[in-house]
């Protein structure tokens, strides 16, 4: 079944050109130095909490004021994607810092016991941000091959033991959010290419995740390189991949369109990692390229990667132009179709 047939059959009825964002938006500066001062016990988990949900309902406001298709929560609770899955499950101790990239740092968890999902992590913030729309919002996790790549790991024999170990627990919070009613979900996975030799394990993870579930499954990786694991990486079972390409100077486009994409792709269309706001027409001009390698019912429009190394201001613009260009392009296609 291709994606937007499975989409209609779980109820779920988009435009040509779905518009997306990844996952992170932003956190407002007074929900930044509110986590400062959590971290510091100067103010209590509830009133976190607060000033997340308000941060949570300014993003989901301005998404619905601009049209998203398919909206964020924006992961105001979250301060990076690998260390909030660890501190939430068995299994992990929190390590030191550690550089990801520019100036940008993490503390890179330590798995030292069985892994375990002990209770939702992120249903209720789904829930929360479903509460303020009705359009269908993306429920967002980080895949087991990515959470191990990103680990120390002093329990497990091998990166292959610990990755399927994670996979099979995060299974659950899948079945969760299902059950909560969410129907797309997006599986990160950023170390897809990072070992092309591994590539048959972030497969069997993805598969150990969600085979068998009702939900149609998105999964996001950027910044690699794509070509070591393409064409192998389409063998992942899910049904979208949604992909960076502004920042890499879509030069993945003539790959696809040589060989062939055979499943949903969710094409970044603005660089997350630049201060410079695309505009419209830039945006509906990467569009219509896009569209030259891909049918337009198998085409999803989004940034490059989640949005939060920008400020407030510039990730709303960065949104605002991809909506409104992606529109120029619907119109476009309506009329033809006439």
């Amino acid at each position: 079944m291709n994606g937007r047939r499975k989409l209609e059959a779980l109820g779920i009825n988009l435009p040509l050109l779905p518009t997306t964002a990844v996952g992170s938006y932003p956190k407002p500066v007074e929900l930044t130095r509110a986590r400062t001062a959590h971290a510091r016990g100067e103010i209590d988990h509830a009133e976190l909490r607060r000033l997340e949900q308000e941060a949570t309902a300014m993003w989901m406001g301005f998404q619905n004021e601009i049209g998203v298709d398919v909206p964020v929560d924006g992961e105001m609770y979250r301060g990076d994607m690998v260390a909030f899955f660890a501190e939430e499950m068995d299994g992990f101790e929190r390590g030191g810092l550690v550089r990801s990239y520019g100036n940008r740092f993490y503390r890179k968890p330590i798995i030292t016991s069985e892994i375990g999902w002990k209770q939702p992590m992120t249903v209720d913030w789904w829930r929360y941000a479903q509460s303020l729309t009705e359009a269908p919002v993306k429920g967002m996790l980080t895949g087991g091959y990515t959470v191990m790549d990103w680990s120390f790991n002093e329990h497990y024999p091998d990166r292959r033991e610990a990755a399927l170990a994670f996979s099979r627990e995060l299974r659950k919070e899948v079945e969760a959010l299902i059950e909560a009613g969410c129907r797309i979900i997006q599986i990160d996975e950023p170390a897809l290419s990072v070992r092309a030799g591994e590539l048959d394990v972030a497969i069997e993870c993805m598969r150990v995740t969600t085979e068998g579930l009702d939900a149609y499954f998105l999964t996001h990786a950027c910044f690699g390189a794509f070509e070591t694991v393409f064409p192998g990486m389409l063998e992942m079972p899910v049904d979208n991949f949604d992909l960076e390409m502004a920042n890499s100077g879509f030069d993945l486009v003539e790959t696809f369109h040589r060989h062939g994409f055979g499943k949903d792709l969710s094409f970044g269309v603005v660089d997350i990692h630049s201060h410079v706001v695309e505009t419209a027409e830039q945006v509906a001009e990467r569009v219509r390229m896009a569209l030259q390698s891909m049918p337009a019912e198998n085409l999803w429009v989004d940034p490059d990667c989640g949005l939060k190394t920008r400020t407030v201001e510039e990730a709303q613009a960065k949104m605002r132009a991809i909506v409104q260009g992606t529109r120029e392009v619907r119109t476009e296609l309506s009329a033809v179709a006439r």
